[in-house]
């Protein structure tokens, strides 16, 4: 099964590392980048090819995380979506305030690259066996 991801986060570094991660495990899966919520909304209104599953940093110049949640959540084809964030914060009251928009998962990135390896390869793999709508538009 082969995913479109859509990966929004503003550190180039982050991007890179996650697009590492897939090579290496040898995963096929497209990628498509955002540096912001912004951009990445102006990527989902073209309706060409919507993903299968978003990826989301929270602190992000210009629309950060939270923001672009709710403009996704409150989109009645794009709300469906799985979102799973991928942040450095452990901010308790960012992850309620991210599971109350709806999001499908959080994860902390962790310092090792080791452990950022396992919990992306772990996400993957569960997504594999997991039943997605497909958004129809």
């Amino acid at each position: 099964m082969s995913f479109t991801f859509l990966l929004i986060d503003d550190d180039e570094i982050e991007r890179l590392k996650f697009a590492r991660v897939l090579d290496k495990n040898g995963y096929s899966h497209k990628v498509v980048e955002a540096k912001n919520g912004e951009e990445a909304l102006d990527i989902l209104v073209q309706k060409n090819q919507q993903p299968d599953i978003i990826f989301l940093d929270l602190n992000m110049p210009k629309m950060n995380g939270i923001e672009f949640l709710k403009h996704l959540k409150s989109d009645p084809i794009l709300q469906y979506i799985p979102v799973i964030i991928l942040s450095t914060s452990n901010n308790h009251r960012d992850v309620k305030q991210a599971y109350e928009i709806g999001i499908a998962g959080y994860i902390v990135k962790p310092l090792k690259y080791e452990e950022y390896i396992h919990k992306i390869k772990c996400l993957i793999d569960y997504w594999t066996v997991n039943e997605l709508i497909k958004v129809n538009l």
